[in-house]
C-alpha cells in the first residue's frame, strides 16, 4: 500500500536542505538548537541538575535565536526563549539553594 505524503515546498532564500514545516511550526525541528533548549531548560529544574543543563539551555537557546534570526522560515524562537528562561531561573534557583544550604552549615 503507497500512501501519498506532501511534501513541503522549499522555501525561497533558504539554504539548501530547508523547506516548510509540515508541522505549522508547532515543533522546531528545522532548528534544532533551539528545541534543545527549550528541553533542556525544562529539564534543568530538576534538583542538581539546573546548574549544568541551565548553562547548556542558555547557550544553545541564544545559537537557536541566531539561527532563526539568520532563516526566520524555520521558527523555534519561543522553544529557544522558554529555554533560556527556563535554564536562567533554575540556575538562580539552585544556587540561592546552594547558597542557603551553606549559610546555615556555617551556623
Amino acid at each position: 500500500m503507497q500512501t501519498n505524503v506532501p511534501i513541503p515546498p522549499a522555501i525561497p532564500g533558504a539554504p539548501d536542505g530547508i523547506k516548510g514545516d509540515a508541522t505549522g511550526g508547532v515543533i522546531p525541528y528545522k532548528n534544532p538548537r533551539a528545541l534543545i533548549s527549550y528541553y533542556l531548560g525544562l529539564f534543568s529544574l530538576f534538583p542538581v541538575l539546573g546548574l549544568i543543563l541551565g548553562v547548556v539551555a542558555i547557550v544553545l537557546g541564544i545559537q537557536g535565536i541566531k539561527f532563526y534570526r539568520k532563516h526566520p522560515q524555520v521558527r523555534g524562537i519561543v522553544h529557544a526563549w522558554i529555554g533560556i528562561c527556563a535554564g536562567a531561573g533554575a540556575m538562580l534557583l539552585q544556587a540561592g539553594i546552594v547558597c542557603a544550604i551553606v549559610a546555615a552549615a556555617k551556623r
